[in-house]
């Protein structure tokens, strides 16, 4: 699978995220509804489900786990950001075969492409601390 298809992977998790989070429909008419207006050879349709998946599955833990570096409150964090935030700490939590500065610098190029003009900065910072403590053996 070539780097391209798992970045546009990313892209579309967090657009679906994103449409989850506004419109709370079932994930799994969200993914449908993904897959059929996205051409799949394009993409990583399994990375692109597991990242979907496993941030609905496990949200509560990964929210916990990037909430503490926040600078403010988890209420106040644009839906973008927000599932930004939430594929990439899901990502950092359960891909650990994806090298965590890989992870980051994604999250980092998603932002870019979705969210408000300084966002990724934002969006780094708080990766940036997260990691520390979710992939505490790799920073000894």
């Amino acid at each position: 699978m070539k780097g391209s298809q798992r970045r546009k992977a990313r892209q579309l998790a967090a657009q679906a995220i994103y449409s989850w989070q506004i419109t709370n429909n079932a994930v799994s008419d969200i993914i449908e509804s993904m897959e059929e207006e996205n051409n799949v050879n394009e993409f990583d349709v399994v990375y692109f489900e597991k990242l979907v998946n496993g941030v609905f599955r496990h949200l509560d833990s990964i929210d916990i786990a990037y909430k503490p570096h926040l600078a403010r409150a988890i209420d106040e964090v644009d839906l973008v950001e927000k599932a930004v935030l939430r594929v990439a700490t899901y990502e950092l939590c359960e891909c650990r075969e994806v090298p965590y500065k890989v992870v980051i610098n994604e999250a980092i190029e998603v932002a870019k492409l979705f969210a408000a003009d300084d966002s990724h900065k934002f969006v780094n910072g708080v990766l940036d601390k997260a990691v520390k403590f979710i992939r505490k053996e790799e920073f000894k």
